[in-house]
């Protein structure tokens, strides 16, 4: 249902606000997406779960229980990278591949091997 002139024109005067008042939070609100939040926690849930490879590795020789920890680790990893890879989802991962293709920077800096896979990837992936 699309907005009527008078509530857009609120919604334009609440963002012009806001942005005045605190231009930070603004720019936060604006550049941050589901997208960005669900790929962040993905990278940490990939760090927690090496996190927990280490511990078990490093510690179940001497300390089964210092073992178990790492293991809990993994799974608490494991569980937050699958619940935020079901909500980014296929369409949403080719989104976010799509947008950082276009940026100049992340092109320009990318090495010719990384940018083959990619352009191979975004093939296989392509919509049909």
């Amino acid at each position: 249902m699309p907005l009527s002139e008078r509530e857009q024109r609120i919604l334009a005067e609440l963002e012009e606000s806001l942005s005045k008042e605190d231009p930070r939070f603004a720019k936060n609100v604006r550049e941050t997406t589901v997208y960005t939040h669900s790929g962040r926690r993905v990278r940490w849930g990939v760090a927690g779960f090496v996190l927990g490879l280490v511990i078990l590795l490093l510690t179940f020789s001497w300390s089964v229980i210092a073992g178990l920890a790492g293991v809990i680790i993994m799974f608490a990893s494991a569980i937050l990278v699958e619940r935020n890879l079901r909500r980014l989802g296929r369409a949403s991962w080719y989104d976010i591949r799509a947008q950082r293709a276009h940026d100049d920077d992340a092109v320009e800096n990318e090495s010719s091997s990384r940018r083959v896979w990619r352009q191979w990837m975004d093939r296989r992936e392509q919509p049909e």
